[in-house]
């Protein structure tokens, strides 16, 4: 007996919750995007994700092993071309393209063993280039680790785990509190969600409803709107990663898009946002403080451009994927429609890291 209950401890001990945990469920439903996706109602959303081409450059990257503080506005982009790779192949992975899961298991067996990232300067700026890279990274996981042996699942999982972690960090400032720690709690909430771990997954729940007790009454995020041109930028930025926690929340049957904290609700962000974008007066008052703006210091010129698709290729806006996917009842919801429908979906694939990949393929309708 003393023999048998050995043996099994062992085998417990040597699984992991991280590393054997194999079900593909973290801000989506793996098994079940891929079988949408095999539907002809999808076909036009099947081509969204393998609408940009596999690069085989893209296996010849060389891990970075750490991001840096930048000087000034701005933060590291050395793992651009890396998150680019990951979002790209990830989508195709999904739409079955067997060569690009194949490229970016690759890919992420190369950066696991050699440790990327680990030397990143413990600097707020540098950790949130870090962020950026691990969404993606931890979606990019979720979708291909059901083709992983064990053995490779221990050694990315085992990679990506300790990065996680490393960036649930307080600076002792408003980055703990503001976009910077929403995208800090999106990745944890993920990861946790992917790997089985409560704890990480219940610190976006715990984000979530903090974001919505901060707002004012009118949707506004006081630390966001501050930003001067940027105010809305933000606003959006928030609007990004609060869909990212709700759609994982929905995998385990949690409604966030509904929560209510005080009469605050991800429609009413929502609204006041698109309110900002339609008049841009709106937010002024609270622009004028025009705190740490970004290259325009005219907190009268907002900055739109997240509007419209980046010269790098991602689109700010792809998180809408998510709300319009969705059968919602409310003016929000309708007026992003819209929006969608008039402005963004003539540019899909929408692809960004802040929404974990490419939003089209993982949320997308018709």
């Amino acid at each position: 007996m003393k023999r048998i209950f050995a043996f099994l401890i062992l085998n417990l001990l040597a699984a992991g919750p991280s590393y054997a945990q194999v079900k593909p469920v973290g801000v989506f439903d793996v098994e079940q995007r891929r079988a949408a996706l095999s539907q002809p109602a999808f076909a036009g959303i099947r081509a969204a994700c393998l609408a940009i081409p596999r690069d085989a450059s893209w296996n010849g990257l060389k891990p970075i092993m750490g991001l840096k503080a930048t000087e000034g506005y701005g933060t590291d982009g050395a793992a651009n071309d890396y998150a680019w790779a990951v979002m790209v192949l990830t989508g195709r992975a999904l739409a079955g393209d067997a060569a690009s899961e194949t490229a970016l298991r690759d890919l992420l067996l190369t950066w696991s063993k050699a440790n990327a990232f680990a030397q990143t300067e413990v600097e707020n700026d540098a950790y949130y280039a870090l962020k950026r890279v691990l969404l993606p990274t931890v979606v990019g996981y979720s979708v291909i680790q059901r083709s992983l042996d064990d053995e490779q699942r221990r050694v990315v999982a085992g990679w990506i785990d300790p990065l996680v972690r490393k960036v649930d960090y307080n600076f002792d400032g408003s980055v703990d509190h503001n976009n910077h720690r929403y995208l800090t709690d999106s990745v944890l909430m993920t990861w946790g969600a992917v790997t089985g771990d409560d704890r990480l997954y219940a610190k976006g729940i715990d984000r979530y409803r903090t974001i919505l007790s901060d707002g004012r009454a009118d949707g506004s995020l006081p630390l966001e709107t501050r930003r001067g041109a940027r105010a809305l930028w933000y606003m959006r930025q928030s609007l990004s990663s609060m869909a990212v926690m709700a759609e994982t929340a929905a995998m385990r049957g949690t409604d966030l898009y509904g929560l209510n904290e005080g009469g605050i609700t991800f429609d009413r962000i929502l609204s006041y946002t698109l309110n900002g974008i339609t008049e841009p007066n709106v937010v002024l008052a609270y622009a004028s403080e025009n705190y740490i703006p970004g290259d325009e210091s005219d907190f009268r010129k907002p900055d739109l451009g997240f509007l419209a698709k980046r010269s790098h290729g991602r689109h700010y806006m792809a998180w809408a994927e998510a709300i319009v996917s969705r059968d919602r009842a409310g003016l929000a919801t309708r007026r992003l429609k819209a929006l969608f429908m008039r402005s963004l979906k003539n540019e899909r694939p929408l692809i960004d890291e802040f929404a974990g990949g490419n939003a089209t393929c993982i949320w997308g309708r018709g």
